[in-house]
C-alpha cells in the first residue's frame, strides 16, 4: 500500500488505458499520473464510456485482500476492513498508518477462532465510528459467506483513546439467522439511554430486514423482516461494466443476484433511516422511532416505510450529512451521487452526481469525514469468481479515494 499526497486533482484519462502509458513520475508530484499508475490495470470487462466528474484524489491502495468499508476519528484516523470472503485475510480490521494496513485493535482480536467467535472477530463487513468517537466492527459471524457461525454475530466498539474494547453486543440467533448477512450499520446515539445501531440484513437467501440494537441494555431485535423493501428487486439485472450483473459460477450456468437491504443512512434530525436493496434502483425510508420501539407491531413500522421512487442506477453504499443530503454510490455506473430533498417531499429531489471515472469500479463504503472530505473504496465486487465464470478478475490494487464536499457528518 502506498500513501498520496494530500493534492485535489481532477481524474483526466479518456480511458484507463491512454493515462497508463504516461511516462514514469514520482508519488506525489503529478497526482494524475499517480492514480493513472494505481488503476492501470483496471481494464474493463466490456469497455463502456465513462465519463470523468469531479475532483477526486487516491489515498491508498492496497496489494493486499480486498477491502470493502472505511471510515474516519474526528482527528483523521483512517479505518479499513477486509471481510473473509475467500482472500487470504491475515486481519479483517485494520488501521492505515503510513500507507500500510495494521491489525486493528490488535492482531489477536482479529485472528480467527472458530472455538471462541464471540471473543475473536470472525469477517467484519463495515466499520463505522459514531459520533462519540468510537469504532464500531460489524462482524458477520460468517465465512465466505456462508452460515452465521454461532456467537460470531456481534458489534465490537473500541475506544480510540485506549485502542481497546469496551463493549462487544453479541447478536442472538433469533436476530441473526442462519441466512442473515450483516451489511452496514449506522447510530442513533440520540434515542434510548446508550443509543441505537440499525443494521441492513442483505443475505441472498432471505428473509432481509432491519435488525435494531439496544445499545445500552444489548437487546436487539428485527424490523422489517421480509418486507418488499428490504428485498432485491424482482426481476431487476444491474448493468455493470457494460454487461448484465448475475451470478455466473461456471461457464453456462447463471443465476440472479438477490442481495437486499444494504446501503444504510440516517437523517441529520434523526427521525428517518434511508436504505437500499443492493439489487434494485429504489431508495427507502422508514421511521427510526418506530423501529426501536420494540413493542410497536411489524404491521406499525411498515407503515412508515416511504418509497423515494426509482433513482435510475442501483447503490451499495450511502451517508448522509448534517444538511439532510445523501450520498449514494452508483456501481452501475462508476460514480457518487449527492441527493438534495426539496420541500415537496419524494418527488422534490435533486440529484447530482460529485464523483465519476474509469478507475471507480464498484465504489462500495462511503464515509464522510469532519473536513468535508467524501471516503470511498473502489474494490471491484463485480470481477469476482461467481460473476465471472469461475474467474477471478480483480486486479490489484485496491484503491481508497475521496472528493471534497461541503457536507459534514451527522452527530
Amino acid at each position: 500500500m502506498r500513501p498520496l499526497y494530500p493534492a485535489l486533482f481532477t481524474l483526466c484519462m479518456a480511458s484507463l488505458t491512454s493515462c497508463a502509458h504516461a511516462p514514469p513520475n514520482p508519488v506525489g508530484q503529478n497526482p494524475a499520473r499517480d492514480v493513472a499508475a494505481a488503476s492501470a490495470t483496471l481494464q474493463p470487462v466490456a469497455p463502456p464510456v465513462v465519463p470523468t466528474i469531479g475532483a477526486v484524489e487516491l489515498i491508498a491502495n492496497d496489494d493486499g485482500p480486498m477491502w470493502t468499508g472505511v471510515t474516519l476519528s474526528r482527528s483523521g484516523r483512517i479505518f479499513v476492513n477486509f471481510p473473509r470472503w475467500g482472500d487470504n485475510v491475515p486481519f479483517t480490521v485494520a488501521e492505515l498508518k503510513n500507507g500500510k494496513a495494521l491489525a486493528y485493535p490488535d492482531a489477536d482480536i482479529n485472528r480467527f477462532d472458530p472455538s471462541s467467535p464471540s471473543q475473536h472477530l470472525v469477517s467484519v463487513q463495515s466499520v463505522v465510528i459514531d459520533a462519540q468517537d468510537r469504532l464500531w466492527a460489524l462482524d458477520t459471524g460468517s465465512v465466505r459467506m456462508r452460515s452465521v457461525v454461532p456467537g460470531g454475530a456481534k458489534l465490537v466498539a473500541v475506544d480510540l483513546n485506549t485502542n481497546g474494547v469496551v463493549k462487544s453486543i453479541v447478536l442472538p440467533p433469533d436476530v441473526a439467522l442462519p441466512t442473515t448477512y450483516l451489511n452496514d450499520v449506522r447510530f442513533n446515539l440520540r434515542q434510548g439511554n446508550a443509543g441505537m445501531a440499525y443494521i441492513t440484513d442483505s443475505g441472498d437467501q432471505g428473509p432481509n430486514g432491519v435488525i435494531v440494537v439496544d445499545l445500552g441494555s444489548g437487546k436487539s431485535w428485527r424490523r422489517l423482516s421480509g418486507h418488499a423493501s428490504v428485498r432485491a428487486q424482482p426481476g431487476f439485472v444491474a448493468t455493470v461494466e457494460g454487461r448484465p450483473l448475475v451470478l455466473r459460477p461456471s461457464p453456462g450456468v447463471t443465476k440472479p443476484v438477490t442481495v437486499g437491504a444494504d446501503g444504510i443512512a440516517i437523517s441529520s434530525d434523526g427521525k428517518t433511516l434511508f436504505y437500499r436493496p443492493m439489487t434494485g434502483r429504489h431508495l427507502y425510508g422508514v421511521s427510526t422511532e418506530a423501529l426501536s420501539d420494540a413493542k410497536l407491531g411489524d404491521d406499525d413500522v411498515a407503515n412508515t416505510v416511504v418509497d423515494y421512487g426509482d433513482r435510475g442506477y442501483a447503490s451499495d453504499g450511502m451517508e448522509s450529512d448534517s444538511a439532510g443530503r445523501l450520498y449514494l454510490t452508483d456501481y452501475e455506473n462508476n460514480a457518487v451521487h449527492r441527493l438534495t430533498f426539496g420541500p415537496a417531499g419524494p418527488a422534490d429531489m435533486t440529484d447530482q452526481i460529485i464523483a465519476q471515472g474509469p478507475s471507480l469500479v464498484w465504489p462500495d463504503t462511503l464515509s464522510l469525514a469532519p473536513d468535508g472530505y467524501l471516503y470511498f473504496t473502489a474494490d471491484q465486487l463485480c470481477r469476482q469468481k461467481q460473476y465471472n465464470e469461475g474467474a477471478d478478475l480483480r486486479r490489484r490494487p485496491y484503491l481508497l479515494l475521496r472528493v471534497r464536499t461541503d457536507g459534514r457528518p451527522v452527530n
